[in-house]
């Protein structure tokens, strides 16, 4: 057995041990605990004060940066439990996640958090979509523009009326599949 399998198996026990003492603790009668209820305790018992609080540090420092809106929601939803104050209502969870974004989507995101039907989850899914669009659109100009000065790279190396002399004369394999990329429309079903 690996040392990770035994302190695994070692913290199952510890784990179990406490979940048990919690459980009779519990006022006879009182409702099922929720998950949430259940996740506060094992925390509150689990971690240091310390590590609670620089995680709360990080959760109040968090932006998208490079990050995906998704990998992003998920660091989001990973530390906000530690900065539970912060997020009274969901007005103010979707006010502190549109904060983070990156400048790709934080104009839209907050024009559509004004709508008062707007909650996290379809905060996520909007900013999801957004950055999609967007990202399509860097792609597909990145993309023309990279084909634009291939062609023109090429035309600027022989100098001579249009044609280069560069490979005899003859278009060169860049120039030749920036003229097919932009002129050519894509074949298959339309």
């Amino acid at each position: 057995m690996g040392a990770m399998e035994l302190a695994s198996y070692r913290l199952k026990e510890v784990a179990y041990s406490w979940f048990e003492l919690w459980e009779e603790s519990r006022e006879e009668g009182s409702p099922p605990t929720r998950w949430s209820e259940f996740a506060d305790a094992f925390i509150d018992h689990f971690l240091h004060t310390e590590t609670k609080e620089a995680r709360a540090a990080e959760f109040e420092s968090l932006r998208q940066d490079s990050l995906s809106v998704w990998e992003y929601h998920m660091r989001f939803a990973r530390l906000s439990k530690y900065a539970i104050y912060m997020l009274p209502t969901m007005e103010a969870r979707v006010c502190r996640f549109i904060q983070g974004f990156s400048p790709v989507v934080i104009n839209e995101a907050a024009t559509s958090a004004l709508n008062s039907e707007m909650n996290y989850g379809k905060m996520v899914v909007f900013a999801q979509a957004i950055e999609n669009r967007k990202m399509k659109n860097i792609i597909e100009r990145e993309g023309s523009s990279k084909a634009r000065s291939a062609g023109n790279f090429s035309d600027s190396v022989g100098g001579g009326g249009g044609r280069s002399s560069f490979m005899g004369g003859s278009l060169g394999p860049s120039q030749s599949f920036a003229q097919s990329s932009v002129s050519e429309p894509p074949s298959g079903p339309s």
